[in-house]
């Protein structure tokens, strides 16, 4: 063989393997369009109908207190089946389960664009959830099977947690335009069109990943998920009622005593009765997974019940528009996807742990801030900088607390650790918003009742500094509960990598020979 033809071999070789390295990357880059995507649009959901709200109540006349349930039939419905949909894709596979989420999600938005009572709004949110459980399981553990551990990944993650965490802003924007220019359907009715994008996407792109053997054989846990949904669904029933009819109402104590019942059952039949328990409680003796859902439990109640305080407190008592106020979130989106862009950079040479400190240090300060406000606050004196500080901290503690629940995991118990990771942000998320809602409630009411007293103050005044000031306390009161989310990262390990490495053993064979 000649030194030319030796070249033009070697050559040859470089470019095939240039092209299939190519190849693999433009294939890897579709799959995580595909995932972000979707993840966009389940987060998208839980915040696009705040600014349409009064909006609907005029369309269908829905009551103040029943409005609530909008939000509530979907918070719920994703937050109790989340843990189901992360088991139904260790099981079935995530192509299948994929494919399942998204035709519910988008069938049940088309249900929910064309409703024609309350009933069946309620139903088309409640069913919007359940697609929203199964899909968004599903989204992270195409991730983490896709890309390889390490660098690779943390990108993914930071990609997939900017575009999860932009999508609970971004819903607020899309909400006011849909609902300005077109209607409150279309706030249901855009989910359509993008999933059928993604149906098409998926289909041509996204493999089955190979099953384990710790899965072949394995079955679902219904009762287990329905006792988690029901125990939920009661405690933020309580949290509502409370607020309504009183703390020590009949109402109020027997919902509260039902869901805590059902949610001590649900980890006594989780530990002794189930055959394929949907969380194999072992899992928990990972510090960095238990302290990573801890904190993301306690940064969803803290965060998520600000969005829908500001959207009522910018229409209700400063006058915007919902276009003007879905405006107004646009710097909070464009702070969560820088957020989340820095951190996904700095976990491989700071670690987890200083970024899940100090980013809820971050949005408590920003929180604090707006508890300052009044009827005379304005959105550039008042609340810019508070609100890109409250969503700024968000995005810098996402990517590492996804990072360091996922870091180590064994493939097949990827979709578990996502869904529990989910699951612990939409729970104190909707229990934030319920606590919040009645405290907020309570203190509007008093401050009611004193100001109703003052001559000098006209009835529609008091409404709005007395609803000024629930909102404010609401917002205090959420800034504390930042400030333990960052407290309780002190706990996490300062180097995720090395617990991985020793990942309990017992604990991967005590979940296959479940």
């Amino acid at each position: 063989m000649t030194p030319t033809t030796s070249q033009g071999s070697a050559r040859s070789m470089r470019q095939r393997f240039k092209g299939r390295s190519e190849s693999i990357s433009t294939h890897k880059g579709l799959i995580l369009t595909i995932a972000c995507v979707a993840q966009f649009m389940v987060v998208l959901d839980v915040s696009i109908v705040n600014v349409a709200l009064p909006s609907i109540r005029n369309s269908l006349g829905f009551s103040q207190v029943n409005l609530q349930w909008i939000l509530n039939a979907y918070t719920l419905s994703f937050a109790g089946l989340l843990l189901l949909g992360g088991r139904l894709v260790d099981i079935i596979g995530r192509r299948k389960v994929f494919f399942s989420g998204i035709f519910l999600f988008s069938v049940a938005s088309l249900v929910g664009a064309i409703a024609t009572s309350q009933r069946e709004i309620i139903i088309a949110r409640t069913l919007q959830g359940v697609g929203a459980a199964i899909l968004s399981p599903s989204t992270l553990t195409i991730i983490t099977t896709t890309f390889e551990e390490g660098r690779e990944r943390a990108k993914a993650l930071g990609a997939w947690s900017a575009v999860a965490g932009a999508g609970g802003a971004a819903g607020a924007l899309f909400g006011g335009i849909l609902t300005d220019y077109l209607s409150w359907r279309w706030t249901f009715l855009i989910n359509v069109p993008i999933g059928i994008f993604e149906v098409v996407l998926a289909w041509m792109f996204l493999s089955e990943f190979k099953r384990s053997q710790a899965t072949k054989g394995a079955r679902l846990d219904v009762v287990g998920s329905a006792l988690i949904t029901f125990g939920l669904t009661a405690v933020v029933y309580g949290l509502v009622q409370g607020g309504n009819l009183g703390w020590a109402n009949v109402e109020t104590l027997v919902a509260f005593a039902i869901g805590a019942a059902s949610m001590m059952f649900f980890v006594y039949y989780e530990a002794k009765i189930a055959g394929s328990p949907i969380i194999p409680l072992a899992i928990f003796r990972h510090r960095a997974l238990s302290v990573a859902n801890i904190a993301m439990f306690l940064v969803g109640g803290s965060i998520f019940a600000s969005w829908y305080f500001l959207s009522l407190f910018m229409q209700e008592i400063l006058g915007y528009s919902p276009l003007k106020a879905g405006l107004a979130f646009v710097p909070q989106t464009l702070a969560i996807i820088t957020g989340a862009q820095i951190s996904s950079r700095l976990i491989s040479k700071i670690g987890s742990r200083p970024l899940v400190i100090g980013g809820p240090i971050i949005t408590a300060i920003g929180l604090l801030m707006l508890g300052n406000i009044s009827p005379t606050s304005s959105y550039l004196g008042s609340l810019f900088l508070p609100s890109i500080l409250v969503t700024l901290g968000m995005g810098l503690c996402f990517t590492p607390l996804a990072f360091s629940a996922t870091t180590g995991i064994d493939r097949h118990l990827a979709g578990l650790a996502s869904g529990v990771l989910n699951t612990a942000r939409q729970v104190g998320g909707a229990v934030g918003l319920a606590g919040l809602s009645s405290l907020a409630l309570a203190v509007t009411n008093s401050n009611l009742s004193s100001l109703a007293s003052n001559v000098h103050v006209s009835h529609h005044a008091a409404v709005l500094m007395a609803a000024s000031h629930g909102y404010g306390v609401a917002m205090t009161a959420s800034a504390v509960i930042a400030v333990f989310a960052s407290l309780s990262a002190l706990m996490l390990p300062k180097s995720p990598k090395r617990l991985a490495e020793a990942i309990d053993e017992e604990l991967i064979l005590g979940f296959e020979g479940a």
